[in-house]
């Protein structure tokens, strides 16, 4: 069921909206013809009106029984905020050129995760276009956009959406992302795009006013939950199904990140999350351009990406924490709240192995058995990090790992990242080490609402003991100092970092070893003693094999490599990455001793003999 406005021929537009609550429903057009128009109620809940002589630059509102205005649930811009009228968007009023784009394979991306307000001191979708050409040098081919739907006031991760199909206002709306997505194609980039439908915001959310779309049936982290599974969930469904085939329909992006799916509470026989990836793959079918889900889970539970004959939702991809957790608490040591329980190389060899740590063993931070093992999964796709919004946001300073481990740290940290059998992502300006914190920010206009916010955070950080105050989130201070410098990326030691993430990235295209994405072509070992891990992966007649050293003192090991000689391609201790100096030998064979500078990683190739 198509909810919203829509235009249809002649200046006529119809509007659809679920409100089973409402027993009268008046649309209000605005404007140099404003009119007040009756609307009729189907069996279902759905209003429909065709109004005449409609304006793609009206405003527009809805009348709840004769004494409520409120914008559009589906809304597809809110120039004036969350408490305005809606506007709708023309999918005619502007001209796309990329009916060949055909997107790019899931293992192929390397993704880009940035937050459009805090990307570029103008905090637009039109100013981080300048910045693609020098995104896709560096090897970047996937853009992943934090949360646009409008949420309140112009600051905000964009978790407190209220207007699912809305584009925020403060960044550009309808017209500026649509020209992103435009300029991405063109320069042969994916665009991805994070969406929450596990909750909406609390500031202008009048959902409930129209019909059933939350329950108290369950409770989540932000009150109650979205009415998946209960009496009138049908069209609750039908609500976020629709608003995912807006995106990749009328803005033509390539893949969603769903949002905390471990918060959608669903019972059905056919989970929303099955029956959303069914309608996406209908939808690529239908287009011949394929678009991809990615779950964001903290489950560990591979029945998100298995297909349904496995018993699976058929999501094509998701996120793995665990590989996070592995490397951070390896560098740096944290062992508190949800990092209690890694801290060894065996960890990080486990994800390299297999992506999930907890594939079913006792969690000590949770107190439970977690997770279950991909190997129910023909060909899981996961994306690996070693910092995201989530990670770094969510301490309790914001900072990220370049202020808490050295240069040569940050250097291992992106090989592990880029080496590994996964789909790396990266967090903006990470490539050039920026140390300009990502803090936690919200405009919301009710002073008891901030109070709660604030209060909120400060008990998400009991779990880790930290003793300072958070910045306070309604500052409009606390936004600023998140903006990236990105210039820095032009010299010193920022301007070497990005050289290494843009060679690592070469050499990851390069060898086919590396470029395909499999367990079944690679092997994992630790040396707990050493703190050192090898990474041994092949593909054909590529063959690499990375060691990662996480001492704090120089390592040497005796490697098991095949027969063979093999050749040093890459050490991140080198003096042309800023390093000490490699202490790795340039040819080895098997059962040859190697030795690494602390902290650092090295990439050998096999050689080729006749």
């Amino acid at each position: 069921m198509k909810i919203g406005a829509h235009c249809l021929e002649y200046g006529r537009c119809e509007f659809v909206v679920w409100g089973p609550r409402v027993e009268r429903l008046d649309l209000e057009l605005l404007g140099p013809r404003p009119r007040t128009l009756p609307m009729q109620k189907d069996e279902h809940g759905y209003w429909r009106l065709i109004a005449e002589n409609v304006s793609p630059e009206s405003a527009y509102r809805y009348c709840l029984n004769g004494d409520r205005l409120r914008a559009d649930p589906a809304s597809q811009f809110q120039p004036e905020g969350v408490h305005g009228c809606s506007r709708f968007d023309s999918p005619h009023s502007f001209r796309w050129n990329d009916a060949s784009w055909r997107g790019i394979e899931l293992d192929k991306m390397v993704m880009y995760e940035l937050h459009v307000g805090t990307f570029t001191p103008e905090g637009t979708f039109e100013a981080v276009i300048p910045r693609l050409d020098q995104l896709s040098a560096l090897g970047i081919n996937a853009i992943e956009l934090m949360p646009v739907a409008q949420f309140p006031g112009e600051r905000n991760w964009g978790y407190d959406g209220v207007y699912p199909f809305a584009v925020q206002n403060s960044y550009g709306g309808p017209d500026g992302l649509k020209r992103l997505v435009r300029e991405c194609h063109a320069k042969g980039m994916v665009v991805l795009l994070d969406v929450v439908y596990n909750h909406l915001g609390p500031e202008g959310n009048y959902l409930e006013e129209f019909g059933p779309y939350f329950t108290d049936k369950y409770r989540t982290p932000w009150g109650k939950a979205v009415n998946f599974d209960g009496p009138d969930s049908d069209e609750v469904r039908n609500f976020f199904i629709e608003n995912a085939l807006f995106w990749f329909d009328r803005y033509h992006i390539d893949a969603l990140r769903l949002d905390a799916v471990h918060g959608i509470y669903d019972m059905s026989a056919v989970p929303f999350l099955q029956e959303l990836a069914q309608r996406v793959n209908v939808l690529s079918r239908a287009t011949g351009r394929r678009h991809c889900l990615i779950a964001e889970s903290d489950l560990n539970d591979t029945r998100i990406i298995r297909p349904p004959e496995l018993g699976g939702f058929g999501i094509d991809a998701q996120w793995c924490d665990d590989f996070h957790h592995s490397i951070h608490t390896l560098l740096t040591g944290e062992r508190t709240g949800y990092y209690e329980d890694f801290g060894s190389t065996e960890h990080l060899v486990k994800s390299l192995r297999e992506g999930f740590v907890f594939s079913g063993q006792y969690s000590s931070y949770r107190r439970r058995r977690h997770g279950n093992s991909t190997a129910t999964c023909p060909t899981p796709r996961l994306v690996v990090s070693s910092q995201n919004h989530d990670q770094i946001g969510n301490r309790l300073q914001g900072e990220r790992l370049s202020s808490l481990v050295s240069f040569e740290a940050l250097k291992l940290a992106a090989a592990a990242v880029i080496l590994s059998p996964h789909i790396p992502l990266f967090f903006m300006g990470e490539e050039y080490a920026e140390e300009t914190p990502f803090l936690y920010f919200v405009d919301h206009s009710d002073p008891q609402l901030l109070e709660a916010v604030r209060k909120g955070r400060r008990a998400e950080f009991a779990a880790f003991r930290w003793a300072a105050e958070p910045p306070d989130p309604a500052d409009p201070q606390t936004f600023l100092a998140s903006t990236i410098q990105w210039q820095k990326r032009s010299s010193g030691r920022n301007k070497i970092m990005l050289e290494y993430y843009r060679q690592l990235l070469a050499l990851r295209k390069e060898f086919p070893a590396l470029s395909h994405l499999s367990f079944e072509h690679l092997e994992a070992v630790g040396f707990e003693h050493a703190r050192t891990v090898l990474l041994r992966r092949w593909w054909r007649t590529s063959h690499i094999v990375a060691l990662f050293n996480f001492s704090t003192d120089a390592s040497t090991v005796e490697m098991p490599l095949p027969v063979g000689a093999w050749k040093l391609v890459l050490d991140s201790a080198d003096t042309t990455w800023g390093g000490p100096g490699s202490a790795a030998q340039h040819v080895v064979r098997s059962g040859d001793p190697i030795t690494l500078q602390p902290h650092s990683a090295a990439l050998y190739k096999k050689v080729r003999t006749s």
